[in-house]
């Protein structure tokens, strides 16, 4: 389909060090609160000191919120709560600083940036450093046509690729990770039913904004005839984003690949970078060992999603909004974790409090006399 080996990510990708995990579990063992007894923030703190090859593990300081921004076709037919084209308030809101992630953002004091790839706007709209990734104006209607052709597939996945490396190379430690969009949650359905092999029903969720029952039905067709479109192609992932993805879908994996390679530990939020993760997944079965999912959102996909690449999620809030909000209230649990780990004192080794024993030719005075005694006896 194109130049871009996808084959490639398989060999790159690395598990976070087995070595140095065990090392931390070990060091775990000999601190003073018992291991255990801090549930999953024990083996948050041992997964995040493999994954910077690193023990005692290193705080998170320097964490970023990255959202994909983008509109599908497929609102069009009044599967989301919220007008198709509609993706283009909700950046403008986070980079106005009214938006739920833009409010906790200010709050942990980690920076938020947005990568326009496919919004229904004139690309004037926005800031250069927000727009200059976008591949189209709009995915296409998934039901019946495709989303991107290949040559735009090929682009947003490596535009998902640079952005990654821009993160990496600026000293970003860890990537909170979301999505702008609208019809985004109806274009991950589709990838998760089509890649677990379920009906449209198991994965059509109600969305960020929840949608009424005529709504969710539309959704429901929506993603059945999508997945008629989506089988044939399973073979070839690159082409199943453009199929029934979108610019902003593909490039989420591109990222989420290249975030691997880069061992740049990433908390997943909703079910679009969930569907995102599964697809990654496809290209390199060790991705997902770095990645966190940061909360549960309640779509039935994104739980799909999650029980097949095994990740279990932190936080179980109930928050819909998507944006990044539920992976981002993840990021003080995951902080604490590093703290807890690396500033917990050890307990000391046995005998370590013993005072040792004097030499003899130091010997304190009245040592070795017997009790009541603090002279000795003068010799005959």
């Amino acid at each position: 389909m194109s130049s871009l080996e996808l084959d490639d990510f398989t060999d790159l990708i690395e598990r976070p060090d087995g070595g140095v995990r065990r090392d931390a579990e070990a060091r775990r063992e000999r601190q003073i609160v018992p291991p255990g007894s801090l549930g999953r923030l024990d083996e948050l703190g041992e997964w995040l000191s493999a994954a910077q090859g690193a023990v005692p593990v290193r705080p998170v300081e320097r964490p970023r919120v990255v959202l994909f921004a983008g509109d599908h076709g497929v609102a069009e037919l009044g599967v989301s709560a919220r007008p198709a084209g509609g993706a283009e308030r909700l950046v403008r809101a986070v980079l106005e600083g009214g938006s739920p992630v833009s409010v906790l953002a200010r709050r942990l004091d980690v920076p938020v940036r947005v990568v326009d790839m496919s919004l229904d706007c004139p690309p004037e709209a926005f800031p250069e450093d927000v727009v200059r990734h976008r591949v189209r104006r709009g995915s296409g209607r998934i039901d019946i046509e495709d989303a991107l052709t290949a040559d735009e597939a090929e682009a947003a996945f490596r535009a998902g690729v640079a952005v990654a490396d821009e993160e990496a190379d600026s000293g970003t430690d860890l990537v909170v990770l979301g999505d702008l969009s609208v019809g985004g949650t109806t274009a991950a359905a589709v990838l998760v039913a089509a890649l677990c092999g379920t009906d449209a029903s198991v994965v059509t969720g109600r969305g960020g904004r929840p949608v009424d029952d005529l709504a969710w039905m539309r959704k429901c067709a929506a993603i059945r005839d999508a997945l008629r479109r989506a089988r044939p192609v399973l073979g070839d992932q690159l082409q199943l984003l453009a199929t029934v993805g979108g610019a902003d879908l593909a490039a989420m994996t591109g990222f989420l690949l290249q975030c691997a390679v880069r061992k740049l530990p990433v908390i997943l939020d909703g079910v679009v970078s969930a569907a995102c993760a599964l697809v990654a997944q496809r290209v390199a079965f060790r991705a997902p060992d770095w990645w966190l999912a940061g909360h549960d959102s309640g779509e039935p996909g994104q739980a799909k999603a999650l029980d097949r690449m095994a990740l279990e999620p932190l936080l179980e809030q109930g928050v819909k909004v998507g944006e990044g909000v539920g992976a981002l209230l993840a990021l003080p649990l995951v902080r604490a974790a590093a703290a807890l780990a690396a500033e917990l004192p050890e307990e000391p080794e046995p005998g370590a409090d013993d005072k040792p024993e004097p030499e003899d030719g130091n010997a304190a005075p009245g040592a070795g006399l017997e009790p009541g005694r603090e002279t000795e006896p003068e010799k005959e």
